[in-house]
């Protein structure tokens, strides 16, 4: 392998930190999108809301970004060209699908580049097959337990409150989806904040000839910047998951932002990278489905799950069409 080019090294920190904002304002609607849908967050509160606590969440671990760096794929078998193509494959499936105000996952979005990519530089033996069938399992997963959990949660709520007067209720609910959303927010920033942390560390890894960490100044500065594309916001999606797929009230919204996060929690005290944006919208879908299925949109649903299912293929050919076109025109 030839030695390591500066101008695709500062490549790779330059588009890392890219892919930490397209990340932050393309999932924005995650933290956000069910207290906008309920009305009990301005837009604009929400977004500042969840940009400081995508932050907060951002600097609790790197037990996920080291997954990202070394646990699905053999970074001595790869170069800063291959961590260029992910990237450039990622993103160019967020950002078409964001176009079309779709909620798609990041997470299977990198992953499939950094595969696809991987893949195309050092054939099979670039992947760490045992540890990317367990994040797929995992995040395979978390759609199903996020909607079991929305239904299960909310199903409580009415229980507890069932002989109580919605007038009464309600406003004790909007104070609690405000304080659901930011632990939402919380949650996706401590796992996908963490995703570009990985990149990151993998193209120090990669340039200096060491094994993959994460050192204290990449955990600030992505989570930062991570931060700041939240707080940008990522207008169409919220419109898709807080007002597309059902309708909202704070005591739906509040189930739906707990069982979301606490799914995403349990990923992250493992290092597992799931995607928030499954978690969060199989769990609103299960809210909305506990009143009964009528009161989900399935169309607008379909053409999200049908997203879901394209996501890992499409960013896998993606990132070996990348690399086999960046290896013409760049060295290293």
């Amino acid at each position: 392998m030839s030695e390591p080019s500066l101008v695709v090294f500062v490549m790779v920190i330059a588009l890392g930190y890219v892919y930490a904002f397209v990340g932050g304002f393309t999932d924005a609607a995650n933290a956000i999108a069910t207290s906008v849908g309920s009305r009990v967050l301005t837009p604009r509160a929400a977004v500042l809301m969840a940009g400081v606590f995508n932050l907060l969440g951002g600097l609790t671990g790197t037990a996920v970004a080291l997954t990202i760096a070394e646990g699905i794929i053999e970074p001595a078998l790869l170069s800063l060209t291959t961590v260029v193509a992910a990237l450039a494959g990622a993103m160019s499936w967020s950002l078409l699908t964001y176009r079309f105000g779709i909620p798609v996952s990041e997470t299977h979005g990198l992953i499939g580049g950094l595969v696809g990519s991987a893949l195309a530089t050092a054939g099979t033996e670039g992947v760490k097959w045992e540890g990317l069938t367990e994040v797929i399992v995992a995040i395979g997963a978390s759609p199903a337990i996020g909607f079991i959990g929305g239904i299960g949660l909310i199903s409580i709520v009415y229980w507890l409150f069932h002989r109580a007067r919605r007038g009464r209720v309600m406003p004790w609910f909007r104070h609690l989806q405000r304080a659901s959303a930011a632990y939402m927010a919380f949650s996706h920033g401590r796992n996908d904040a963490q995703k570009p942390m990985g990149v990151l560390a993998l193209g120090l890894a990669l340039y200096f000839g060491h094994e993959p960490s994460v050192p204290i100044w990449v955990v600030v500065s992505a989570a930062t910047v991570a931060a700041f594309g939240t707080a940008y916001g990522g207008w169409r999606i919220i419109r898709t998951l807080g007002m597309r797929v059902t309708d909202l009230d704070p005591v739906q919204g509040f189930a739906a932002e707990v069982s979301g996060a606490t799914v995403i929690q349990l990923a992250s005290q493992v290092g597992i990278p799931i995607s928030t944006t499954h978690a969060i919208t199989s769990s609103i879908l299960g809210v909305g489905a506990s009143r009964r299925l009528s009161a989900v949109r399935w169309g607008v649903t379909i053409h999200i799950f049908t997203s879901w299912l394209l996501t890992v293929p499409v960013t896998v050919g993606l990132g070996a069409l990348y690399l086999v076109a960046l290896r013409a025109v760049l060295p290293g």
